[in-house]
């Protein structure tokens, strides 16, 4: 089998590679090109799951970033066990065929216990005085320490949150070469989540992206110089296509006016309690899965959701068939967002109210996505001497919360999730293999077979 490397260009698509990505244009026009069209919703775990394993959500079960336990009543984002993915994975195929075959996963997600034969991704230490500190898990287990001794700590707030910057990127492309020469795998799977940052934050706005461009440009030419130096087969592609928004539509808080969400006081804050409601939305992006405890109000909540401004499509029954949703795990009813509009998870009416963690990065907390995590308040002129302070306090050993997180949905520029109607922003397959398909648009189940008949060298 052919020594193969797939970067993943977290938000690359056809419209964002011009003169500030002159090396991955210049690799697209001497390779072959293909788009993707994803599969609903366009998010990163069901993305990856779909090409790993080259079936739907509703066979894999990974109907989004997150979803409702119904045996734990719980909300549920970011787990990060490979047993919630209930497929055959490409390497454990390959591995069936060729006894020698072995990959490495460096930070695709549902990367722990997997079968994968060296893994990293990130995980936190959480100090019972309440800190974060940065940290991986790894296998086998000494890689964590192989790596974090010879690059350095895993710049997890580099990764998420309002610092996002290049270097979490670089950490992991280095970490990859560096596990490459350690192990030498056969295929080699590298997440670069750079690009989804600004785009998240500023929409398509190029006066403000054109650096973002530049520098994931220029770690992905280190990495293909160095895997084209191993004679490896090279793809980039990326899991969905980024766009404009300026409508965010708060579902819970529809639900909630129409006494359909049940909430909990706590402290004089409120929490969405799950469980008890008749009716609730788990938002991830421009997607929302609506759960309903109480069945016979389906056709009411569908008809509510439908009606509201910003809603394009509301699924439900074999609708949800259509979209190969149909999984014990999606949402009863399964909304999805016009072009300019995406989903929040808030569910309070006074932000006086609002639970301590919407103020936070906390993304096991809150049952939904939150893109504005990524921000701190621009009115505030003050929040980093504030950041500072409660860094000094939790260094001195005094327990404070991390509270910078604006409540201001608005903030947001660009989203994802559902299908863009331009192809200029569909996810892209880019390789230097002769066995790339001469197929102008993939659907996103075909990339496994794509990335098997690459690493096998035999055409599909």
């Amino acid at each position: 089998m052919k020594k193969t490397v797939v970067i993943n260009v977290v938000g690359l698509t056809k419209r964002l590679i011009n003169d500030h990505t002159p090396f991955i244009k210049s690799f697209l026009e001497q390779g072959s090109f293909s788009t993707i069209k994803p599969t609903i919703p366009a998010v990163t775990c069901t993305a990856q799951s779909n090409y790993l394993t080259g079936v739907a959500p509703n066979t894999h079960g990974i109907v989004g970033n997150g979803w409702y336990f119904k045996d734990e009543l719980e909300v549920k984002f970011w787990r990060q066990s490979n047993k919630l993915v209930q497929a055959e994975k490409l390497w454990d195929l390959l591995k069936k065929e060729d006894d020698n075959f072995t990959c490495a996963n460096m930070f695709w997600w549902y990367n722990m216990y997997s079968t994968a034969d060296y893994s990293v991704t990130p995980r936190p230490n959480y100090l019972a005085d309440g800190r974060k500190i940065p940290d991986i898990y790894s296998y086998p287990a000494g890689l964590r320490d192989t790596l974090q001794d010879e690059l350095g700590q895993f710049p997890l707030f580099h990764f998420w949150g309002p610092k996002t910057s290049i270097k979490s990127s670089k950490w992991i492309a280095d970490a990859a070469v560096r596990t490459d020469k350690i192990h030498d795998p056969t295929l080699t799977l590298i997440y670069l989540p750079h690009l989804d940052y600004n785009l998240q934050r500023h929409g398509i706005d190029f006066s403000k992206i054109s650096s973002d461009l530049s520098e994931i440009d220029t770690v992905v030419a280190g990495l293909v110089d160095y895997y084209s130096a191993q004679n490896s087969e090279i793809v980039l592609l990326s899991e969905y296509g980024i766009t404009d928004v300026n409508n965010p539509i708060h579902l819970n808080r529809i639900l909630r006016s129409n006494d359909l969400l049940a909430i909990r006081k706590e402290r004089g804050l409120e929490l969405l309690d799950a469980g008890a409601s008749r009716a609730f939305a788990v938002a991830d992006h421009q997607v929302a899965h609506i759960y309903l405890n109480d069945l016979s109000i389906l056709d009411d909540v569908k008809a509510l959701i439908q009606r509201q401004t910003g809603v394009e499509k509301v699924l439900s029954g074999g609708e949800l068939e259509e979209y190969q949703l149909n999984h014990e795990r999606c949402g009863d009813i399964v909304a999805i967002a016009d072009k300019d509009s995406w989903f929040t998870y808030y569910f309070w009416e006074d932000d006086r109210k609002a639970p301590d963690y919407a103020r936070m990065v906390d993304i096991h907390k809150k049952p939904g996505y939150d893109p504005v995590e990524m921000l701190t308040d621009p009115k505030d002129k003050f929040v980093l001497l504030k950041v500072l302070w409660k860094l000094f306090k939790k260094k001195l050993g005094f327990r404070t919360v991390m509270d910078i997180i604006p409540l201001q949905a608005e903030l947001i520029k660009g989203s994802h999730g559902r299908i863009p109607e331009d192809e200029e922003d569909l996810p892209v397959f880019i390789s230097n293999s002769e066995n790339h398909p001469d197929k102008y648009q993939l659907n996103a189940t075909e990339v496994f077979d794509i990335l098997k008949s690459i690493i096998k060298q035999q055409p599909i």
